[in-house]
């Protein structure tokens, strides 16, 4: 299996979320299964099926996410230092068409939030910025069209 990179605060929120999986929700369904089962006939008692649903997708979600956790690669962004950009670097850029400074932070996949400007690596801008270092122009192809792209500043914080 293949390793994935991901921030100390990613692995932190994706380690607490397999602990509420397995402490919160785990047991709340347990008891909503119980619940349901003491209300009789399980053939068309629709709140069983509902839980024993929601049971099926927390445990398929708890599975997912222990395997992602068992390939992880934690990244100390605070110790690398480079004059390009890579995994965990924060990167002001410029937007040749339109002038909008913007910056973003490249993460995994599943630390990505664009409202927080953080982008996947595996995102066609974060592919596209990559390696490259200030000043660089980056053309990125994005569904709603090319933007073209300025280097402002790079940052591992």
């Amino acid at each position: 299996m293949e390793k994935f990179q991901i921030t100390e605060p990613g692995y932190k929120r994706l380690k607490a979320e397999v602990e509420n999986l397995k402490n919160v929700e785990r047991p709340n369904i347990i008891k909503q299964i119980a619940a349901a089962r003491e209300l009789g006939d399980l053939k068309e008692n629709a709140e069983y099926h509902t839980a024993k649903d929601r049971q099926g997708f927390i445990e398929a979600q708890l599975a997912d996410l222990e395997e992602k956790l068992s390939r992880v690669e934690i990244v100390d962004v605070a110790k690398i230092v480079s004059d390009k950009i890579l995994f965990g670097a924060t990167v002001k850029l410029e937007d040749l068409n339109s002038g909008k400074k913007i910056s973003y932070k490249i993460v995994s996949e599943f630390e990505a939030n664009i409202d927080d400007g953080l982008i996947s690596s595996g995102s066609p801008v974060a592919r596209a910025l990559l390696g490259k270092k200030i000043n660089d122009e980056v053309e990125v192809i994005t569904p709603g069209g090319v933007i073209n792209y300025e280097i402002l500043d790079i940052g591992f914080i």
